[in-house]
């Protein structure tokens, strides 16, 4: 027998107040045809009654209503005919004004004394104004009892604002213009209603007369007196807003509960020639007493609700007699379809172990139908045969009340031999009369929960493995604490399992993590306004530093990420590169010797040219020395031949020392040495062991050196280097292309210019040799490759290595003559000196 519920449900109903009852009742199981009609059919029969006299009433009072509006639109019609006409009058005399003034038959005396007479005559009318075509009043006259303020003054102009405007759009359109005036134009709060006529001469605009109409004396007196004591009269502007006139006061708010409440009985028409500008509204007053006012009212709402009480009263006997039936079937299909449609197999066992309820969720997971498991004792179908011993003693425990409240798990067997995960939970099964009759068991299948969680441990165990044997420390500290969240082995056996290693990463590669329990800030959040989304999604952050504890070189990366927890955290990597940094050491080592074997190999090539250059002074030493013998020898010594002689020896040896010195200088090995280096001298330089191959090639230097330069941070002796290189390779260029002594020119420029918003000096060396080809443009800067047959193709990229090294760039291209090749260009530039302290500002006024 399946277990009762305390106390029944069908008992329960009758204790919840009836509209709620009802709602459970209704809806837990439909009553049968006849009982719907015997209970629908009195609320009908009040329905259709009720909506019988509502209809009634209403086409009563619409019919009244009706018969108010038809007479509101005649009376209002009449009053828009009157209006229109005594508007058409005005301006038909306006006009007749405004003709006398176009063709000069009036002045603006005469025009005054018109004026005064139509103003006088029509009280509608406020004030006549002359206006000229610039806007300046000629003439004007108003009422007396028109303020001062808004008077127009002969001579005076018209204020820009609306009105001017409008005399602007009567000039183009040539008629007349109807518009209200606004405070702008008058210092008075009364809107006043504006008549324009344009004064035409000829074919030329030469003013206009502006009459100014009273809202108040045209509703007045431009309107039948028998229609305004039977109607609210007013006159609207085109927004609607009230010009004149007044309104009917609003009903009571109360009357707004009553359903058939009519609208107010209005009707509004444009007033022409002013057309939608001006708008007659009319409003009927209120007069009957309405329905709710009469009598039959209130007797037929007496009689159609004491029918309606008899009714009901009859409905809800009806109610009473079919509820204790209904109710007790509402509840069986309740608990029949509750039980269906859980997901959870339900099981029932009474005190001495066998099944007394299955649900159909437990028959579908293990297979078997309720008809297989009612009844049976252990051991049970589903249980799995090699598993039976441990089931049985679940079992005792379950009948024991042994069950942890957390469930137990086992496996179950289906009736196809398959099997699958489930957890059992228990709980005791009570009868109405709190007596235990058994035990309640749920069952869930945890297949799938179990998966997911073994495949998510071994996916943990992979990627712990994967981290510790990475050969990079790898750390984990919240933002603001000193937590270690996750160190793998790496860091472990760096810095142990604290938190200082990774806080002193972060210090020495410069981005310090916050800690927020400092004294000074115990009550402030750490991350107050801390963009953590962003930080979580920013690029990793790299540094290399130096960790004296282990004697290794770090390089050092760091970003920050959400924690498993949520909280914002900063992971670090180090990885050990101080391999990397000796191979660089002994890379820039190496670049050094290549550099001081280049300016050797240089020199090599020079060396029959220097020894050319030096055997000129040498030899002019010797024939001073010889002839000084001679004079000596021959007795005819004389002390001013003598001491020219001399004078000319010492030159001849001091240009031979600078010679040697320039060489020396040149070849030495020395520590690359940046400092704030002349242009002018770096290039003398230079060229003066350039010109020794010149010479003897037979090849013209032409030097162009814009002043003045700047100075650049550069080595003196390495930039020397470059642009012998470049000087040299240029006449061998020359030479090579065996070009006639007339194109045998190198031109050697040197000028400051701007590059990437930053000033350099840039140099540019452009000789008449055969060019490049575009196979050796691709491999120009290529170690070991050279066009030469004796070269070792090493210069050109020791010169790019050099200029990169001092933040610069170097450039190659060929000269062109329409599509012939007419020589080639180096160039490369050097950013300018800029002195400790000052700004970029300072170094391009320096440049300039």
């Amino acid at each position: 027998m399946p277990p009762a519920f305390s106390p029944p449900r069908f008992l329960r109903l009758k204790q919840l107040p009836p509209l709620v009852w009802w709602r459970r009742w209704w809806t837990r199981q439909p009553p049968s045809r006849q009982d719907r009609v015997a209970m629908l059919a009195p609320i009908a029969a009040v329905l259709l009654f009720l909506l019988a006299i509502v209809v009634s009433f209403w086409y009563l009072r619409a019919e009244e209503m009706e018969r108010e509006h038809e007479a509101l639109v005649r009376d209002l019609e009449y009053a828009q005919q009157r209006l229109r006409l005594r508007l058409l009058e005005r301006q038909e005399q306006v006009m007749r004004l405004a003709r006398d003034a176009a063709n000069r038959e009036i002045d603006p005396e005469a025009f005054m004394q018109r004026a005064e007479a139509l103003v006088a005559q029509y009280p509608e009318l406020e004030a006549l104004t002359w206006i000229d075509e610039r806007g300046r009043i000629l003439a004007s006259r108003a009422t007396p009892s028109l303020a001062r303020g808004s008077r127009w003054v002969a001579g005076e102009r018209l204020p820009p604002g609306p009105l001017r405007d409008n005399l602007e759009t009567l000039e183009r359109l040539q008629q007349p213009l109807y518009a209200w005036a606004t405070a702008a134009d008058h210092s008075a709060d009364v809107r006043t209603l504006t008549l324009l006529v344009p004064l035409i001469d000829g074919q030329k605009f030469s003013g206009a007369i502006l009459a100014e109409y009273s809202p108040d004396s045209l509703l007045r007196y431009g309107t039948p007196n028998d229609i305004a004591s039977k109607y609210a009269l007013a006159l609207l502007d085109a927004r609607r807003e009230l010009i004149a006139g007044q309104n009917v006061p609003s009903r009571s708010s109360s009357l707004g509960l009553v359903p058939w409440r009519a609208r107010l009985n209005q009707e509004e028409l444009p007033v022409p020639p002013v057309g939608n500008g001006l708008v007659l509204r009319a409003q009927a007053w209120r007069t009957s007493l309405g329905i709710v006012g009469s009598g039959l009212f209130w007797l037929v709402g007496a009689l159609s609700a004491l029918t309606a009480w008899m009714l009901v009263a009859n409905w809800r006997h009806t109610r009473r007699r079919l509820q204790a039936q209904q109710a007790l079937l509402a509840e069986t299909s309740f608990r029949r379809a509750m039980e269906n449609s859980m997901l959870t197999g339900m099981r029932a066992l009474d005190l001495d172990g066998r099944i007394t309820y299955v649900n159909p969720a437990f028959c579908r997971m293990t297979g078997w139908t309720e008809e297989d498991l009612l009844g049976r004792s252990a051991p049970f179908p589903y249980w799995p045969e090699d598993d039976t011993e441990r089931l049985e003693s679940l079992l005792r425990q379950e009948l024991s009340g042994q069950i942890p409240p957390s469930g137990v798990q086992f496996r179950v067997k289906r009736k196809d031999g398959t099997r699958f995960d489930a957890r059992l939970y228990v709980s005791p099964l009570i009868d109405a009369s709190g007596k235990q009759t058994g035990w309640m068991t749920s069952m869930t299948d945890i297949t799938e929960p179990n998966r997911i969680r073994d495949q998510l441990q071994a996916s943990h165990e992979r990627f712990t493995a994967v981290l510790e044997a990475l050969d990079a420390s790898v750390s984990v500290v919240p933002l603001g604490g000193t937590e270690l969240l996750f160190a793998n082995k790496l860091y472990r056996l760096w810095f142990g399992a604290r938190s200082d290693g990774h806080l002193s990463l972060l210090e020495q590669a410069g981005r310090p993590a916050r800690n927020p329990r400092d004294a000074d800030h115990e009550q402030e959040d750490s991350l107050a306004g801390l963009p953590t989304d962003a930080l979580s999604a920013a690029e990793s952050e790299n540094a290399e530093v130096f960790v004296a504890e282990l004697a290794m070189w770090l390089e050092v990366r760091s970003r920050y990420l959400t924690w498993v927890d949520g909280r914002l955290a900063q992971m670090v990597i180090a990885t050990d590169i101080t391999a990397r940094r000796r191979a660089e050491e002994l890379a820039a080592s190496q670049a050094e010797r290549a550099q001081a074997a280049s300016r050797l190999i240089t020199m090599g090539e020079m060396a029959s040219s220097v020894a050319h250059e030096l055997n000129q002074p040498l030899t002019a030493i010797n024939n001073y020395c010889n002839g000084m013998i001679s004079r000596i020898r021959s007795g005819q010594p004389c002390s001013e031949d003598l001491v020219g002689a001399l004078e000319k020896t010492a030159r001849q040896a001091q240009r031979a020392g600078q010679i040697i010195q320039r060489i020396k200088s040149f070849v030495k090995r020395s520590e690359p040495n940046r400092q704030a280096a002349d242009v002018a001298t770096i290039v003398e330089e230079a060229v003066e062991l350039a010109e020794i191959e010149y010479r003897r090639r037979g090849v013209r230097l032409h030097r162009h050196l814009a002043e003045p330069l700047p100075k650049i941070s550069a080595d003196p002796i390495l930039i020397g280097q470059v642009l012998i290189n470049l000087l040299k390779n240029a006449a061998e260029s020359i030479d090579a292309a065996q070009r006639p002594p007339v194109d045998r020119v190198v031109e050697l420029r040197v000028a400051a210019r701007e590059v990437d918003g930053r000033p350099t000096v840039s140099f540019t060396v452009e000789d008449r040799g055969r060019g490049l080809a575009p196979e050796v443009l691709d491999r120009l800067y290529e170690a070991f490759f050279s066009t030469k047959t004796e070269g070792m193709g090493i210069g050109l990229n020791l010169c790019r290595t050099i200029v990169e090294s001092h933040q610069g760039r170097m450039e190659a291209r060929n000269l062109y003559n329409g599509e012939l090749v007419v020589g080639c260009c180096f160039s490369f530039w050097i950013p300018v000196h800029v002195p400790e302290g000052a700004d970029a500002s300072d170094a391009d006024g320096e440049a300039a």
